[in-house]
């Protein structure tokens, strides 16, 4: 329990909202061991993400069970390269597999992600531009609902400020850095009588993932015009913003004594790499002539009717499993009836025999009885035969 206590971290908005927020960075504890809040919201915006993407699979011209596959082996990658990447650039301090302690860059995992996706696609037959684009979307959902694991661990924020900002936070972390006490020491010898409020940079990058995460969705309904377009409107805009978030943090890495940070450097090549691929494939892949989305393709069109043949046929064949099943569960039992039914070896019982006896003995009287009547009425014909024999002889005579 005090270690519990020890982790309850308070978070203030001045400007914004009277008071302050207690927040815990554990969630519960499972065994003695203990689940933060950072990795369940972590999980709970991949598994958001996921669904979305199984759900839009179709329009996409893709096989729900296929992008299953490959999606949740990038996921994998993507967790490794994500830490791989935090752990060589940003903190080489920190143990790999200390997973409690936090720590995940979204440039590795996005890197060692597409790379697992692109492999898995090969092998799964899935066309790959068409699943990037859909990836878009779904890391827009992720890095929204992500970004608040910075914020329960009052990290990501940037430099601070004069205490007008009005959305300006601070938190018993962050008052603690040496960048905002020096802010606030400077702040004090000036008599301002105001705080050093840092930029919540963790809100805005959420929020400028869910703007693009509406725009986009709504562009891939419509106007989506060759495959790959949402990825690479997806790197642009993500790349943007990211290079305006990124100038504002006190914590990025940089390059040597040069003052570039490294983010900033990637997200400003990559904005501007995605943007110019963009423009190039809406002028030529868009005017090619017979140039057709892949959705809207035979080949499409050929592999989701096979696809909707095979689980037909072991639809089927799991229906007529569970019918099969049920009818040996209602049907009566032969063995049972044949147990129920007296069989002809078995002896009679006494009662049964005697009845036997008695009715045979019965039959036996009554031909006895038969044969003694038949007797009667032969004598009785003879002696009158004889009588009238000798009546005759007497006439004759």
């Amino acid at each position: 329990m005090d270690g519990i206590l020890k982790l309850m971290e308070k978070v203030e908005f001045p400007n914004l909202f009277s008071g302050s927020f207690e927040i815990n960075r554990v969630a519960f504890s499972v065994f003695g061991i203990d689940v933060y809040w950072y990795g369940i919201i972590i999980a709970l915006g991949v598994i958001i993400a996921f669904i979305y993407a199984m759900r839009r699979a179709k329009k996409f011209g893709l096989i729900a069970d296929h992008v299953f596959d490959v999606v949740f082996v990038a996921i994998i990658f993507g967790f490794i390269g994500a830490r791989a990447y935090y752990c060589i650039f940003i903190d080489t301090q920190i143990n790999f597999f200390d997973l409690r302690h936090g720590g995940l860059a979204i440039y590795g995992g996005i890197i060692s992600a597409a790379i697992a996706a692109a492999i898995m696609c090969v092998i799964r037959k899935v066309k790959l531009p068409a699943l990037f684009d859909l990836g878009g979307l779904g890391l827009l959902i992720g890095q929204c609902i992500g970004r608040w694991g910075n914020f329960v661990n009052q990290e990501a924020y940037g430099a601070p400020t004069a205490g007008t900002l009005p959305w300006g936070m601070t938190g018993t972390i962050i008052i603690n850095d040496p960048v905002v006490v020096a802010e606030q020491n400077a702040l004090d010898a000036a008599g301002e009588g105001i705080y050093a409020l840092v930029h919540p940079c963790f809100l805005y990058e959420s929020l400028w993932c869910l703007i693009g995460f509406i725009a986009l969705h709504f562009y891939s309904k419509k106007l989506r015009s060759f495959d790959g377009e949402i990825f690479l409107l997806y790197v642009t805009w993500y790349g943007l913003g990211r290079f305006w978030i990124e100038g504002l943090r006190t914590d990025s890495l940089y390059i040597g004594d040069t003052g570039i940070r490294v983010s900033q450097l990637v997200a400003g090549i990559s904005a501007i790499i995605a943007l110019g691929l963009f423009i190039f494939c809406k002028l030529t892949k868009t005017k090619k002539k017979g140039y057709t989305i892949y959705k809207d393709t035979a080949l499409c069109a050929e592999r989701l009717e096979a696809y909707a043949k095979r689980q037909q046929i072991i639809d089927e064949k799991e229906k007529a499993k569970k019918a099969m099943k049920r009818a040996e569960e209602q049907a009566p039992s032969i063995l049972a009836e044949d147990d129920e039914k007296p069989s002809s070896d078995v002896p009679e019982s006494t009662a049964d025999t005697e009845k036997t006896a008695e009715s045979t003995e019965n039959a036996d009287t009554a031909d006895n009885e038969d044969k003694t009547e038949d007797k009667s009425e032969d004598e009785a014909t003879e002696d009158s035969e004889s009588v009238s024999e000798h009546d005759g002889e007497n006439t004759e005579e």
